[in-house]
């Protein structure tokens, strides 16, 4: 077997890693494809020489080619699948492609994309390459051209924006936030019996003029007709994940990670949902403040699954 049929090799048993390593910095499949294809091209023209992690420099010339295109994605102000006018169009979009659900690996991989769109390139590699992946901090520094003191900085102030106090959850958000993950999953599996054991009587449902068609109410009320709404739309709810929106439990939809509404879900002391509304417009998207429940992360096995991975989200850097 020659140099470059070796390298191959080696490259082709590590796919699959680069491209949840490129997935989670760039938030689409399609566009990891094209930053793993491209790593490969450089890795393939370069002399490993006497490289002796071979994974570790293949995944450092991917996040290379995907920090690249997270700054010029940052030039051009654009997302990595364009925007929808409008709320019919979420419905078209809501089921993620089976690559996308390989690589979302469960429900805090998919908050994780949805949140990670808020920070600025480096922040985001700095952040995926230790926290989800395990890189040190010396390695992820070289990358971009930073101490691993800078890097290790980068990696702190993207987590505190990214994840919850966990000082400051109660029992009673921990158990809102059952209550919406309830809702969340009822909705997807268009549970009306479920649907109206967690809505209350007199319930509202409003929604951003901008998300929906002239011939749909901007609000509705009644358990019943807000549960067979609900039902209607199961489709859109496949593409939610349950996120803390500025502090409260409430529902992200985002499919195929990129965010085009919220629901912020207001529940009573009767630990039922008295208000759902539904926001879709552009500029209190942007100043909503979304992070991943810090429950969601202890239960959770993101990237590689180990509980360092896990107590490092937990702590405010290493």
């Amino acid at each position: 077997m020659s140099a470059i049929d070796d390298l191959a090799y080696r490259f082709d048993a590590d796919r699959p890693h680069l491209r949840a390593v490129a997935f989670h910095l760039l938030g689409s499949a399609a566009d990891a494809d094209d930053v793993v294809q491209s790593a490969w091209l450089k890795a393939s023209r370069a002399d490993p020489g006497a490289v002796e992690n071979l994974t570790g420099w293949f995944t450092t010339i991917t996040a290379r080619e995907a920090l690249d295109q997270l700054r010029a994605r940052n030039r051009r102000a654009e997302h990595p699948l364009g925007e929808p006018s409008d709320w019919e169009r979420t419905s078209t979009a809501a089921t993620a492609p089976a690559d996308d659900d390989v690589l979302l690996t469960d429900a805090v991989s998919r908050a994780l994309v949805v949140v990670l769109d808020r920070l600025s390139p480096t922040q985001r590699v700095a952040f995926v390459l230790h926290d989800v992946f395990g890189l040190p901090f010396e390695t992820i520094g070289d990358l971009l051209d930073r101490s691993p003191a800078a890097a290790k900085k980068l990696a702190s102030r993207a987590r505190q924006r990214l994840r919850a106090d966990p000082v400051a959850e109660s029992p009673r958000s921990r158990k809102h936030l059952q209550i919406v993950e309830a809702f969340l999953a009822a909705s997807r599996g268009g549970d009306i019996t479920a649907l109206l054991q967690l809505l209350a009587p007199d319930v509202v449902r409003r929604v951003d003029r901008i998300l929906v068609p002239h011939d749909v109410p901007g609000e509705i009320h009644g358990a019943q007709q807000v549960a067979e709404e609900t039902r209607q739309f199961a489709h859109r709810a496949k593409a939610g994940v349950v996120l803390l929106i500025d502090g409260v439990p409430g529902i992200a939809i985002a499919p195929r990670g990129q965010l085009q509404a919220v629901l912020r879900i207001g529940i009573g002391d009767d630990q039922r949902i008295h208000s759902i509304d539904i926001v879709g417009d552009p500029d209190r998207l942007r100043t909503a403040v979304l992070t991943v429940p810090a429950a969601a992360l202890r239960n959770s096995t993101v990237g590689r699954g180990s509980n360092d991975t896990v107590r490092t989200l937990e702590r405010d850097g290493r």
